[in-house]
């Protein structure tokens, strides 16, 4: 009797072409990955600092709340949709959608979005220290953000590291679902 401790995906047989298991293991963890950033997020909607020394006031609680909330869910919800590039639903739409229901979407219809998102979130979460407490962002020049102790930071820094990777794993699933998408079937003269 053997034990099954390492649970396995289940097999992609609904695409059109195999899909390769990295990618949809990449697909399937991208949402789980993104999770601790959009829980950090949520006590700053109650105004809850998480140890971080604000100079300015927060916002309004009317503004906040849906702000944060909002956020949160449209993170998430982006990072689902990801899931398509490994799932027939990016392969065809699902009949259910009103008008285009049923018909096949072209590979660039999927690919570019996908790879222009991926370099937006990778020029967004990217940063590049440059001494003093100071990073160079997309935005320019900012200051870090100062915590009261060692341990805010230490959780800050677990909790929103791992958005990093968004943009790039999103441009390599974008990749892996183009050459799948576009590959000549062995034997043909297409």
């Amino acid at each position: 009797m053997t034990l099954k401790i390492l649970h396995t995906p289940p097999p992609v047989s609904d695409t059109e072409r195999p899909v390769p298991r990295w990618a949809v293991r990449l697909a399937y963890t991208l949402p789980l990955l993104l999770l601790p950033s959009c829980l950090w997020r949520l006590p700053f909607a109650l105004h809850f600092e998480m140890g971080q020394i604000q100079e300015l006031g927060m916002p309004p609680y009317g503004v906040s709340i849906p702000y944060v909330l909002g956020l949160s869910v449209f993170s998430e919800a982006i990072a689902v949709l990801t899931i398509g590039l490994v799932r027939r639903w990016g392969e065809v739409t699902p009949a259910w959608i009103p008008v285009i229901g049923g018909r096949r979407i072209r590979p660039m219809a999927a690919f570019a979005p996908a790879v222009l998102g991926g370099l937006v979130l990778t020029l967004l979460f990217t940063n590049v220290p440059i001494g003093d407490g100071r990073r160079l962002t997309l935005y320019g020049v900012v200051d870090t953000v100062e915590y009261t102790n060692d341990a805010w930071q230490a959780l800050a820094t677990a909790c929103l590291a791992p958005i990093a990777a968004w943009g790039p794993i999103t441009i390599a699933l974008a990749i892996a679902y183009y050459r799948r998408r576009t590959r000549a079937v062995a034997g043909s003269d297409r």
